[in-house]
């Protein structure tokens, strides 16, 4: 009797759709991908659907109205494993800067009939709403990890995805350090490796694209940050980015905002 291969579903909700594009980035690894699972549903990829439920789901974006709200919890009760990837499903994402301030003012400015608006008060992660057995970060993810976590996944073991920060991978590369350089603020220092530090390898501060790594000191990076020169509000700025909504930078930002 032939053994059935394992149902992968991949859902999309608030996002660009990057994150999902980097699977079909994969080339040349997807072809594996493809003969170790059965996709079942990936609308980005095919409008061909096979019914769960699904041993995994991988979930791209944040809730940000009603329904999907109420689909989660349906995407949930048929995944075996449910798996959020990207910045927009394990933080908000960039949309979630609305959680900020009053989105009801920004509907009003926005559109010329709001009454067909119909969405909530915050942008939030997909844990928010249900559990998730892995969060995979990244504005977008790094393909090889997420390569990683289903081959993890599909043989009962935990995906090996480094917790440490990009100030790792800028040893690993030899990069020269550009606060210590040139007091370029970087977020490197509480920001969780994944993208081979591209930015400070261009001298540039990380924009923190894959979100806080294992317990960051936030307010240390911000407090060096006020001695070298950047203002309150810079710091606000600074942290409020892909993943502003992640509770260290959110709380981070909003102790400045003050």
């Amino acid at each position: 009797m032939k053994k059935r291969k394992p149902k992968l579903a991949v859902w999309k909700f608030a996002s660009c759709d990057g994150c999902q594009l980097s699977l079909l980035d994969c080339e040349d690894e997807l072809l594996d991908i493809v003969g170790a699972v059965e996709i079942a549903y990936f609308l980005e990829a095919s409008r061909a659907t096979v019914s769960g439920p699904y041993d995994i789901s991988l979930v791209e974006g944040s809730i940000t109205t009603p329904h999907d709200a109420e689909r989660i919890h349906k995407i949930r009760k048929v995944s075996k494993y449910l798996i959020t990837i990207g910045a927009c499903a394990t933080a908000g994402g960039i949309q979630a800067l609305r959680n900020f301030k009053d989105v009801k003012e920004f509907i009003s400015i926005v559109y010329a009939n709001p009454s067909y608006i119909e969405t909530l008060s915050k942008s939030t992660p997909i844990s928010d709403h249900v559990f998730v057995d892995f969060e995979l970060r990244g504005c977008p993810i790094n393909k090889y990890q997420l390569i990683e976590v289903i081959s993890a996944f599909l043989n009962n073991r935990k995906p090996n995805i480094p917790s440490y920060s990009v100030c790792v991978e800028c040893k690993r590369n030899g990069n020269v350090c550009v606060m210590v350089s040139s007091g370029t603020p970087c977020l490197g220092p509480v920001v969780q490796a994944g993208c081979g530090a591209i930015c400070p390898s261009y001298q540039r501060g990380c924009y923190g694209c894959f979100g806080p790594k294992e317990t960051p000191n936030v307010f240390s990076l911000s407090e060096h940050f006020l001695k070298n020169g950047l203002s309150s509000a810079d710091i606000v700025r600074v942290l409020r980015n892909f993943n502003s909504y992640a509770e260290p930078f959110r709380k981070g930002s909003e102790a400045y905002e003050r």
